[in-house]
């Protein structure tokens, strides 16, 4: 988030919380997912000075999305891939919550898509040959396009309640503990 608020955000940029804000199952939540996700979100989307004062929301895609589905219950069973995956099988689903300009409100995309889609979406968007970041890449069977509508004007920004802000992640003295510890 000091990124954000310096006008230092990378292109591409991997967030990952600490421990203490993880939503990992098992996991002794102090301060929750919820409200750190939230913080995130809305330092991008409530950003007035960044890129020339029209502020990151225009332009960024926010994708969510959790390391492993936690042991929760799934109705839907795992695929088994065709051919030598080796141990690179796919395991239960994972959410993923994709929050941009142009991703139309309460859409629901049902299509089968794996952690390689988000790779294959980066190459797609910064003209990287497609499947030149390995293996997850190169067996994706999407790339996230489904989520964006941009033949439409881009949506305003609503930020989102939560009980904790910014701040107090910006300014949490806690030492960190490790998001996943299996």
């Amino acid at each position: 988030m000091k990124d954000i608020g310096a006008c230092q955000l990378a292109n591409v940029s991997w967030v990952t919380p600490i421990g203490q804000n993880s939503d990992h199952a098992g996991s002794r939540i102090a301060t929750g997912g919820p409200s750190w996700v939230a913080s995130v979100v809305n330092a991008i989307g409530n950003d007035k000075t960044c890129e020339g004062g029209a502020g990151y929301w225009s332009d960024t895609a926010i994708l969510i999305t959790w390391d492993d589905w936690g042991g929760w219950y799934d109705h839907e069973a795992p695929i088994i891939l065709p051919g030598s995956q080796g141990d690179y099988q796919y395991g239960f689903r994972v959410p993923l919550l994709v929050v941009s300009a142009y991703t139309p409100p309460a859409l629901v995309n049902n299509a089968r898509l794996d952690f390689g889609s988000i790779l294959k979406f980066i190459e797609s968007v910064f003209n990287i040959k497609e499947g030149s970041l390995g293996f997850a890449d190169e067996r994706a069977n999407g790339n996230l396009h489904g989520f964006f509508d941009f033949t439409t004007r881009p949506r305003q920004f609503k930020a989102i309640a939560a009980p904790l802000d910014a701040n107090f992640f910006i300014n949490d003295k806690r030492p960190p503990e490790p998001p996943d510890n299996d």
